[in-house]
């Protein structure tokens, strides 16, 4: 645990030591978020703070590299962990361009293809699918399920990026949970060697969320631009591909299967809150006759501050249910009563939070005085 910390820890350090660079180079290019009929901000806010993050996210694996602890990760998954960084590095160069020039839809989605397939060329990509024992599909319809996977978290996380600190935190929180699922995996298998890639790269994303946040949360004084959002998204996706090859249900007992279904089940829960607002975006989106992509102020934090929410206590509401949904899910694989006990609870918590300011409207225009 102590050398994933470490990696965790070296991520967030050079993430936040570097942002304020990433600021000043974003304000003389003119990367800059300028105030729009749906944003938020009230002032042009420099963006492209996912540079930061990239470095932050390279630096940590070169460490990695160079930590003994790590040497299996490295040695045996080939060029898997470089593939990641080299993906990473692909996509936070589109954003760049984007944050730049405001790309057109067709070409994001092209450079997010050539990302996701540069990873999976070096080994990230979906090997078997964990049920019962069996692989169902070809390595070339793996493949396009890998780069298809990658996309869909990407834009996931990018369209979710609407408010100071939200997509960072939910990113942050939800790769939390994937950590701790991982490593407790890693140590459910019993083997000596606790070391595994999903679980170094997720250490690594947590760390750059965490070192990002302070210069993000609102007021923010930058923004991650789709540099950032797209590189997180990536990063999220990652580990969880990996993950999925690495349990063959056909060599564990009934008592263990939970955990071998649980890297199919668990992506969809950490992005969970990203999923539910790109469907809903895009089914309003169709519905109205607009193109899926077509920017609108209708997303679920945008609908939480219309209920009367602030822009800080929004983005804690997003937390709650990030956590809610990711930890809940994460801990069903290994203790079902607890998880679902404590799951509960917290749902019920962050309901509540959710309607407070309804209730309070509500409760003030029944008083008589």
């Amino acid at each position: 645990m102590r050398a994933y910390l470490y990696v965790m820890i070296v991520a967030a350090a050079v993430t936040y030591l570097l942002t304020p660079l990433s600021r000043r180079i974003a304000r003389r290019i003119g990367a800059i978020t300028p105030v729009r009929e749906r944003d938020v901000h009230a002032v042009p806010v420099p963006r492209m703070g996912g540079t930061a993050m990239l470095l932050g996210f390279a630096v940590a694996m070169v460490v990695a590299w160079k930590t003994p602890f790590f040497e299996p990760v490295f040695s045996t998954n080939g060029g898997a962990p470089w593939g990641v960084l080299l993906g990473a590095t692909a996509v936070c160069l589109l954003g760049v361009a984007d944050d730049l020039w405001t790309l057109d839809a067709v070409t994001k989605l092209a450079g997010q293809s050539i990302a996701a397939g540069l990873m999976a060329w070096k080994g990230v990509q979906f090997v078997i699918l964990p049920i019962a024992g069996v692989t169902i599909l070809s390595p070339w319809m793996l493949m396009s399920l890998t780069v298809l996977t990658v996309i869909v978290a990407i834009n996931a996380v990018n369209f979710v990026d609407g408010l100071d600190g939200l997509a960072a935190g939910i990113v942050g929180i939800a790769g939390s949970a994937f950590f701790v699922y991982s490593y407790l995996l890693a140590r459910q298998a019993d083997r000596g060697d606790y070391s595994s890639l999903p679980t170094l790269i997720t250490a690594a994303l947590v760390g750059c969320c965490l070192g990002f946040l302070p210069h993000n949360f609102n007021p923010a004084r930058i923004f991650m631009g789709d540099s950032g959002s797209m590189l997180i998204g990536l990063l999220l996706a990652a580990p969880t591909i990996a993950l999925t090859g690495t349990v063959d249900p056909a060599t564990i007992s009934v008592l263990e299967i939970a955990p071998a279904f649980f890297p199919l089940v668990l992506p969809i829960a950490i992005l969970a809150l990203p999923l539910i607002d790109l469907m809903l975006a895009v089914i309003r989106r169709t519905r109205a006759g607009q193109a899926p992509w077509q920017a609108d102020k209708s997303h679920l934090h945008h609908r939480l501050l219309r209920l009367g929410h602030s822009h800080a206590s929004a983005v804690l509401i997003m937390y709650a249910w990030t956590a809610t949904l990711a930890f809940g899910v994460a801990m069903t694989a290994f203790n079902v009563v607890w998880a679902l006990a404590a799951g509960a609870v917290a749902a019920v918590l962050a309901f509540l939070l959710t309607i407070g300011p309804v209730c309070g409207r509500r409760g003030f225009r029944g008083h008589v005085p």
